[in-house]
């Protein structure tokens, strides 16, 4: 591949999917590393995409997708923060161990710059005050975070032993078509198919659990943007500087689906911190960034996505 390729580890699914239309919308060449089966829309994408099929915890097939690219996106994660506690052997194997061994592949490829999606909504632990700077203390409270935190500095070591350039957007609660609506990672994903489904909506606590929702698009602009980027900085909170409370997120989904919710209450769970918010303003100042799609607008898209899904899907029959 020639100068200014991108590489995105991950990029059939949820957020990769949408950085890789913008990026083949703005004429990028990119090629898309997965375990496949790769979505019609990526198949279909033309010549400026290539499709490399394999594991992530491969070696050979990871060498043989990083090589000739300049610019990596790494979006590949085998966890996620309510679950991670439950095995956290496997978090540290699956993705801290995976990805210093992409690392060190990225010093031998030389490659310019790896992007690398961190968790707003996680590293941070309880916040003394928000919305939340880039400089606040990082106290994780789940696996999720720590490792998320850990390969940051990793990031970083590499940079000064190295030489490779990385930039780490630490996202909020991302959300929009194409979002898991099954699992544990998500709740807009989770609320919005048991609204679809006629069931309740299980409500962590008291209901008050503040989140940063930050739509998909956005999030891929954010991507875009620090492609390159030779800011002071190499890391980024993407979110809207915007909280919004589970009670006030399900009046919002009601009003946006027209659909009246039920909800089942169940008592807190402890990997949820109380208020998450996230500054954004290094992204607007350094990165030209800001999220623009409100959220109940959002939710309406992402309800639309899902209902379209479901006219898709052919009945069954016995």
């Amino acid at each position: 591949m020639s100068q200014g390729h991108c590489l995105v580890l991950g990029g059939s699914g949820f957020i990769g999917s949408h950085l890789v239309e913008l990026l083949l919308e703005e004429g990028f060449q990119v090629r898309v590393f997965s375990r496949g089966p790769f979505p019609r829309a990526l198949v279909a994408a033309g010549n400026r995409l290539e499709l490399s099929a394999g594991d992530f915890h491969d070696v050979r097939s990871l060498a043989n997708a990083v090589k000739g690219c300049d610019h990596v996106y790494h979006l590949i994660a085998t966890s996620a923060p309510a679950t991670s506690n439950r095995n956290m052997v496997f978090d540290a194997d699956s993705n801290l161990i995976a990805t210093l061994r992409l690392l060190e592949i990225c010093v031998r490829e030389n490659v310019q710059q790896i992007i690398f999606p961190s968790s707003g909504g996680t590293v941070y632990g309880r916040t003394e005050h928000w919305p939340i700077q880039e400089s606040h203390p990082t106290e994780p409270q789940c696996s999720y975070g720590v490792i998320k935190l850990a390969i940051e500095k990793y990031l970083e070591l590499f940079r000064l032993q190295h030489g490779l350039d990385y930039t780490v957007l630490r996202i909020g609660n991302c959300y929009g078509p194409r979002l898991p609506t099954t699992g544990e990672q998500g709740v807009v994903g989770a609320f919005l198919d048991r609204l679809r489904r006629g069931e309740p909506i299980t409500l962590w606590g008291d209901g008050l659990v503040t989140r940063d929702y930050v739509y998909v698009s956005d999030v891929a602009r954010a991507f875009r943007a620090a492609l390159g980027q030779r800011s002071p900085f190499r890391v980024f909170n993407i979110g809207t500087g915007v909280g919004t409370s589970l009670l006030n997120l399900i009046e919002m989904i009601e009003r946006a689906t027209g659909c009246r919710a039920r909800i089942l209450r169940q008592e807190g769970r402890d990997v949820d911190v109380p208020v998450n918010i996230l500054d954004a303003t290094r992204a607007r100042e350094c990165l030209s960034w800001g999220a623009t799609t409100p959220l109940e607008q959002g939710l309406a898209n992402t309800w639309n996505w899902i209902q379209a899904g479901v006219r898709a899907t052919p009945a069954h029959t016995s």
